[in-house]
């Protein structure tokens, strides 16, 4: 039994690591702090992830605005059409990661999906400037 709480331990651990080591895509150092804060305890690192998820998000519509100021009304109507299907995807993809059976290690992946996919498209965006 406590075998199997250590494999749990580290694989949320492996799932978090993975996540802070995404500064590359433009994640807050308040992301950071906040999961060194979090001790592994489930609520708080989903409380951290949601919280810089509505960073990201902020981010994400900033850099969409700013790329469909600077288009043509046919490059204006392509990009409303990707980011539509982006946004489905991102939803559907990051929602399969929420396992029903997977316990929390499921929802911390799917949470993670969603922050981290997020802050990636956002820095896609920002690099059409």
């Amino acid at each position: 039994m406590i075998s199997n709480k250590l494999f749990v331990l580290g694989l949320m651990m492996g799932c978090i690591s993975q996540t802070a080591s995404a500064n590359d895509v433009g994640l807050t150092q308040q992301f950071s702090i906040c999961i060194d804060r979090s001790n592994g305890v489930t609520a708080e690192m989903l409380d951290c992830i949601g919280v810089e998820t509505k960073r990201q998000d902020v981010r994400l519509n900033k850099a969409y605005k700013d790329v469909m100021a600077s288009l043509t009304p046919a490059r204006k109507k392509q990009l409303q059409e990707v980011q539509r299907v982006w946004i489905k995807y991102r939803d559907v993809n990051c929602n399969f990661y929420a396992d029903p059976d997977g316990g929390t290690l499921a929802a911390l992946s799917s949470h993670d999906c969603f922050m981290s996919a997020t802050a990636s498209r956002a820095q896609e965006l920002e690099g059409f400037k």
